[in-house]
């Protein structure tokens, strides 16, 4: 949502929770929010191909990158949020020779962690 009110462009939301969708639809409702709102299971969401997919305390590290494959264009990048257990998860990875990550310090929590992925084999 506040991607959308920075004027980040075409924002798509996945959440399951019906009762969080209504709460989401509200707010884009009061905000004059640009969203689509998807009620489904990111699993489920099908012919998306995004510039950027962001998720926070949605899964592992390792799924979180299968998700992102499956709804970002070629030369998209993931932006994940990560706290205490980010080393172990890198460190669970598979290798992908032509993956990049990048990592960057939040600044709002001291434990948080920003991975930006991109380069995936298609």
């Amino acid at each position: 949502m506040v991607l959308s009110l920075l004027g980040a462009g075409e924002v798509h939301l996945v959440e399951a929770d019906r009762r969080k969708c209504a709460f989401l639809r509200e707010i884009a409702r009061e905000t004059a929010a640009s969203v689509q709102i998807h009620p489904v299971r990111i699993e489920q969401l099908e012919n998306l191909e995004a510039d950027v997919v962001t998720a926070r305390a949605l899964a592992p590290l390792d799924r979180l990158l299968d998700f992102g494959r499956n709804l970002l264009r070629p030369e998209g990048v993931c932006l994940f949020l990560k706290g205490r257990t980010v080393e172990r998860e890198l460190t669970l990875l598979p290798p992908e020779p032509k993956m990049r990550i990048d990592t960057f310090q939040s600044r709002t929590a001291p434990e948080g962690v920003i991975l930006r992925i991109g380069g995936f084999s298609q």
